[in-house]
């Protein structure tokens, strides 16, 4: 299969949730004390993760800094990411952070730093080979240069591929041809000029930039597409998503992921387009990028840093595990669905923490929850089933593994105890030869009578 390449301007994004029952004594300003903190790869980062979660094979030319942002993203896209191939492109200055700070639910501030540029100069030797093969192309444009880069234009401009262009009003002008660019409306007023009417901006645009089409997005109202027999198409959303009360960060990038991959799949631009506007309406309502982003939390209030109970990847536990052994403790492992969290987990995963110096949960990602369960399981989604464990104290990490049976994630992870609850004995598990082989131990806990997520499905439905 051919590649869906991503190409832009990178970022960290971290994300402050907190609350606010105060005001500063130094100003009329809410002291925010947080509850959670996110971080998550933004711009073309963000882009590519969308685009690995519903296609295979997803690869992402981009320019990171050599600073700890740069760093932080670095490792978050081959930990939490490890399917998008990177193609990495010099970068002059500090990788861009955006951090916003919410509070109940309602933005108090955004702080952005960092002057990162994309250097215009030799491009590694397989872009152009990458996007010569490209299935569709997408270019997240966020104004830090490498949307302008000269020899990767002159690349682009060959590609045979259908590219779907986000342009930003700091950015480099979209290549002739494209057939989707999609700003978003104050993009849209900034980049055609205040005397174009509302109706008139797709139409306006799409003929400056000789593109296809244009598709300027409307947030919770859908968006105004043009094309050469349009020039003002009301795209509707589905009714039923609600997503104009929710978070839409990264709304943009879901929506041009998504018509790339309706014109992969035949669409024409019209159909890739409401697809996109479908697609990402249902993405804001079911939380946005909260959804793709990695749990932080305080360091005794001097800064952030990787959390006990973050949700990570297979390598980020196994270096936890091998932090802990370092330090002469002992690694605690359990695994399972989870797809309902009720006491008898919460029971068991407090008492399996008990046992050692640190605790690590793997679950059954959702293929393998529906290959064990059958059709409508799992009830939650593995990015939340994951989440929710890794809030509880007890939990030091989480990782998510795709087989049934955790035997291959524990060939690596190795732990000292491997736990499990109900009425195994024992010699009945898969995965006790490779626990055992490794010097580690098997545990049995008794599970709570009466709890299963079984039941509690049932008798919700």
């Amino acid at each position: 299969m051919k590649p869906l390449v991503i190409i832009g301007d990178s970022m960290l994004d971290v994300d402050v949730d907190g609350t606010a029952n105060r005001l500063s004594p130094e100003a009329p300003v809410p002291v925010v004390e947080p509850d959670r903190i996110w971080h998550r790869p933004g711009g073309a980062g963000l882009a590519a993760v969308l685009a690995a979660r519903g296609y295979p094979d997803v690869v992402l030319i981009t320019a990171v800094g050599d600073d700890p942002a740069g760093h932080a993203l670095t490792r978050l896209l081959a930990d939490d990411h490890p399917g998008i191939r990177v193609i990495g492109v010099p970068l002059r200055g500090a990788t861009v952070s955006k951090i916003r700070v919410r509070a109940g639910g309602h933005s108090v501030v955004r702080v952005d730093h960092g002057d990162g540029y994309a250097a215009d100069g030799a491009l590694p030797d397989d872009v152009a080979a990458v996007l010569h093969d490209a299935a569709a192309v997408c270019v997240a444009d966020y104004g830090h240069g490498l949307a302008a880069h000269g020899p990767l234009r002159a690349i682009l401009g060959a590609v045979q591929a259908p590219v779907v262009w986000d342009p930003h009003p700091r950015g480099s002008r979209p290549t002739p041809g494209c057939p989707i660019i999609a700003p978003n409306h104050s993009e849209a007023r900034q980049l055609s000029g205040p005397q174009v009417s509302g109706g008139q901006l797709a139409a306006t645009l799409r003929a400056e930039w000789e593109a296809t089409a244009v598709s300027v997005t409307l947030g919770a109202h859908g968006a105004m597409f043009a094309d050469r027999q349009r020039s003002a198409h009301h795209i509707h959303p589905p009714e039923s998503t609600g997503a104009a009360h929710h978070d839409t960060c990264g709304a943009g990038d879901r929506f041009s992921v998504a018509a790339a991959t309706a014109l992969i799949e035949g669409a024409d631009e019209l159909e890739a387009a409401t697809e996109a506007v479908a697609a990402a309406s249902r993405f804001v309502a079911a939380g946005g990028a909260t959804g793709v982003s990695s749990v932080l939390s305080i360091d005794g209030g001097t800064g952030l840093t990787g959390s006990a109970g973050a949700v990570s990847g297979m390598k980020s536990v196994q270096a936890l595990a091998e932090r802990v052994r370092r330090g002469g403790g002992s690694v605690v492992a359990t695994g399972g669905c989870f797809d309902l969290l009720h006491t008898g987990h919460v029971r068991l995963l407090r008492r399996a923490r008990d046992l050692g110096d640190a605790l690590i949960v793997l679950i059954n990602s959702d293929e393998s929850v529906q290959a064990i369960k059958g059709p409508g399981r799992p009830v939650v989604t593995a990015e939340d089933r994951a989440r929710v464990l890794a809030a509880l104290g007890c939990v030091d990490g989480v990782a998510i593994f795709s087989e049934t049976s955790p035997t291959a994630a524990l060939e690596k992870l190795r732990p000292d105890i491997w736990v499990k609850g109900g009425d195994y004995d024992g010699q009945d598990l898969p995965e006790a030869d490779v626990v055992r082989r490794h010097g580690g131990e098997v545990v049995l806990l008794a599970t709570v009578p009466g709890y299963s997520s079984s039941k509690l499905i049932s008798a919700v439905r």
